[in-house]
């Protein structure tokens, strides 16, 4: 099991605290908000969760946050038809800003890992009938 911990920012009022779950839904949300990616691949335990009505925002994401960095990993599922290297680029940089905006951590780098691609779902057709 991962073990939980937290970044933790010294100011003259306090200390702020940001656990690693909080930077991986920010990197989950800011991903899933690009157009092109049908969703995240969180494997068998993210499945389970969903099945079970939780939705996990943290799903198909894996951050390494130091005291003033971070890494992310994303594993996403592109839709078919879209063209994957101005899918992947735009996710790197919409999840960067997110970061860098909401937490105050320098990101250094943005991997995306393309784990399959969703096709349509076909319109039901019809077919047609032929009378003789």
């Amino acid at each position: 099991m991962e073990k939980e911990k937290e970044i933790q920012k010294n100011g003259s009022l306090g200390a702020i605290r940001i656990a690693d779950e909080v930077v991986s839904i920010i990197a989950g949300l800011a991903a899933t908000e690009v157009e092109g990616i049908a969703g995240m691949s969180g494997g068998i335990a993210g499945g389970i969760a969903e099945m079970l009505g939780r939705k996990n925002f943290a799903k198909g994401v894996k951050v390494e946050v130091g005291e003033k960095e971070a890494a992310v990993d994303l594993y996403i599922i592109v839709k078919y038809g879209v063209r994957i290297p101005d899918i992947a680029l735009a996710a790197q940089e919409n999840v960067k800003q997110a970061i860098e905006t909401m937490t105050g951590l320098t990101v250094v780098e943005v991997n995306v890992h393309v784990q399959g691609v969703s096709f349509p779902q076909d319109e039901e057709r019809t077919d047609e009938v032929r009378v003789r």
